[in-house]
């Protein structure tokens, strides 16, 4: 019995120490592998970490890519910038160095709390700005006196330059300092980094992926309370891509100048490939000014611009087209069947129910056809072809045209307009559509709206014969168009219509080339913006130069040459012009851009003997505005330098931007809703036409 119980003990005692051996080995295995997971798999993350205990880096921000035109010219470079930044862990005798800086560089007394409140808040290492967009003698000021200023880092960096300033605003965009909102949402160390800049509007914005490129990354050693030991190698920056733009930089420059003191837009496309040659909207502001900070007073300044300086007025305008849409109506009624030599006979006015519609010729152009309608600008003639086709059968052809669409283009908002029918108006106002509806867009008026950029792509379109993809930015070939689905004939009338209107005593006389073997071809256009009353009328309208700018009628073009083998083709729309002065009207404006493309010496020495009537170049009258504006204010010239943060912050939001351009536009999506239902002015006369 005893022997049993010895047997079973030694045996039970066996097993436990058996299963304690084996778990022992499990924890020294389980110990073992975790030393060689830490010391070889993680080896580089730890040694990382360990490194970033031991080496600090400060961001360097990376050159920003080029945006360049067509043939490899700057729109948008670098320049080189001057700062001055301190370094906290060198910084001596803070009181003395920043008194000494504030006389060195002329710095008011709030801006030497803000920098003391800054190094209060700033790691040990990490540079804190004094000021950038440093001029040279300032610079050079800080450099020579720094043995008495232990840790004023004096650097050179770089800073976005738009060499034909306002003529790209529009286009470009402009860079400016990231927002608190913007670090919040992305946590990017470089969105605080003194000095980087990034895309706020316009092709800076929508492309800002491929422009940005890589920070760079000043390495120093540094203790574990974080106090400067050493500067280590520095990693340089990666510049960004270049962005090649199919815009023709000489064009911009010249359309931008050419449209004078107008508030206006102009955009040029290419007939063979789509490719945008200029896209321009004046006024505009100075994308320079934007990206180096500007003050609350000069945007006010913009802001109270009766001229929209801060539109994109190419995508983002909204007009009446006006009579520009008579040769694309003239397609439609060919499309339509009818008969281009039937003849309406013009009076002058047009009676429907209780209405009157007037012709621009108060005693009537007699019996017309097509051409010369087109050549005349007759309203009755269309309006008699609307009232018998109908505009449902219109509105399909001006959509395949151009109008009314929203194309592919590298910006963050465009208007797209109206191009109605009995389906539209149905749908917005719950009403039926009328005669009356299909009188005031025969014309161009009433609930129909585009944009320039639209206007351009038609004229382009009955140009070419081919439905043209419009294209900004060059990433490879240029789309390839496809055959619009008109017949040849019915496209050779209606170039040959707009060929009368320039060159067979049509409306548009002026606009006819002086470039020897080259002739334009062209249709004129005036977009009323107030209702004449029938008591005006019958004691005198008014004209557009006794009006305010306001009521002033709107006057469009579009265009291309050579009229027997179009290359080029354009829509200019210039707000409120009124037809008052002629060599800042349509038919000289757009004679003179489009014969840049065949003769530039001939269309520079137009553009000098104009300027000067206006008060000189775009950087002379704005300068001129600016200082009559600062002087009504009251306000000091300001000094250089001296826009802060928060200034550039408020002047540079894009909300802002948006809600001036949603007020200009609600303008014109009333004006066209009043024209409609009766309260506009396509019922009471026809637009008078510039001879």
């Amino acid at each position: 019995m005893r022997s049993a119980t010895e047997q079973s003990q030694s045996y039970s005692f066996s097993r436990r120490a058996v299963m304690l051996g084996v778990g022992q080995g499990a924890v020294g295995l389980m110990l073992a592998g975790r030393m060689a997971w830490l010391s070889i798999a993680e080896n580089e993350h730890y040694q990382a970490m360990s490194e970033s205990n031991r080496v600090n880096m400060t961001l360097v921000p990376p050159r920003r890519g080029w945006i360049v035109d067509r043939h490899g010219a700057p729109i948008a470079n670098n320049r080189t910038d001057f700062r001055v930044d301190i370094i906290k862990d060198r910084l001596e005798d803070k009181d003395r160095v920043l008194a000494l800086l504030g006389k060195i560089l002329g710095l008011p007394p709030e801006e030497i709390e803000r920098i003391d409140t800054d190094l209060k808040h700033a790691a040990g290492f990490q540079p804190v700005q004094v000021i950038e967009n440093l001029d040279w003698e300032r610079f050079a000021a800080v450099s020579v006196r720094l043995p008495e200023l232990p840790g004023v880092a004096p650097t050179r960096g770089f800073s976005r330059n738009y060499p034909s300033g306002p003529a790209v605003a529009h286009l470009t965009g402009y860079v400016g300092a990231a927002s608190a909102d913007q670090y919040r949402k992305t946590k990017d160390p470089l969105m605080v980094t003194p000095g980087f800049k990034l895309g706020k509007d316009g092709l800076e914005k929508t492309l800002e992926a491929s422009l940005r490129g890589k920070a760079g990354a000043k390495r120093v050693e540094v203790t574990a309370r974080g106090k400067l030991v050493k500067e280590l190698e520095t990693r340089p920056d990666v510049p960004g891509k270049t962005a090649r733009l199919t815009i023709d930089a000489g064009l911009q420059e010249y359309a931008a100048r050419r449209l004078g003191t107008n508030s206006g837009s102009a955009v040029m496309i290419d007939c063979d490939s789509g490719d945008i040659l200029a896209m321009v909207s004046m006024p505009a502001y100075d994308p320079n000014v934007f990206s180096d900070g500007i003050s609350h007073l000069e945007w006010k300044m913009l802001s109270d611009n009766d001229h929209v300086p801060l539109m994109n007025k190419t995508l983002q305008g909204l007009y009446p087209p006006g009579s520009t849409v008579k040769p694309m109506n003239a397609l439609a009624l060919l499309h339509a069947g009818v008969d281009p030599h039937a003849r309406v006979v013009c009076s002058g006015a047009m009676r429907l129910g209780t209405g009157v519609f007037h012709c621009h010729k108060r005693g009537g152009h007699g019996a017309l056809d097509m051409k010369n309608a087109v050549m005349q600008s007759c309203d009755i003639y269309f309006y008699e072809m609307a009232r018998r086709v109908g505009y449902d059968t219109i509105a399909p052809i001006a959509r395949t045209l151009g109008l009314g669409q929203k194309y592919d283009l590298p910006f963050g908002s465009q208007r797209y307009g109206t191009v109605p029918d009995a389906a539209w108006k149905q749908k917005k106002y719950k009403t039926a559509w009328t005669v009356a509806d299909s009188l005031n867009a025969s014309i161009g008026q009433g609930y129909v709206l585009a944009n320039p950029f639209q206007l351009a792509m038609m004229a382009a379109r009955i140009g070419s014969g081919r439905d043209l993809k419009p294209r900004l930015v060059i990433d490879g070939p240029a789309p390839v168009a496809e055959p619009l689905p008109f017949s040849a004939e019915h496209l050779a009338i209606v170039r040959d219509a707009m060929f009368g209107v320039v060159n067979q005593g049509g409306t548009g006389g002026r606009a006819r080339l002086l470039v020897p073997g080259v002739a334009m071809a062209a249709k004129t256009g005036t977009a009323q913006v107030r209702r004449i009353t029938m008591a005006e009328r019958a004691g005198g309208v008014l004209k557009n130069g006794q009006l305010p700018f306001k009521m002033r009628d709107h006057a469009l073009l579009v265009c291309f040459a050579p009229a027997d083998k179009p290359k080029y083709a354009m829509g200019i729309v210039l707000e409120h012009n009124g037809h008052t002065v002629a060599n800042l009207d349509t038919p000289l404006t757009g004679r003179d851009i489009m014969t840049y493309m065949f003769d530039r010496e001939r269309a520079l020495q137009s553009l000098a003997e104009f300027e000067p009537t206006w008060g000189g170049d775009i950087a002379t009258r704005d300068a001129a505005e600016a200082a009559a504006y600062r002087a009504a204010a009251s306000a000091p010239p300001p000094a250089v330098g001296a826009a802060t943060e928060q200034d550039a912050a408020a002047a540079t939001d894009a909300p802002a931007v948006e809600a001036a351009t949603a007020a200009a536009n609600a303008t014109a999506e009333a004006q066209a809703h009043d024209t409609a239902t009766g309260n506009g002015v396509a019922q009471t006369t026809g637009s008078p036409e510039p001879q």
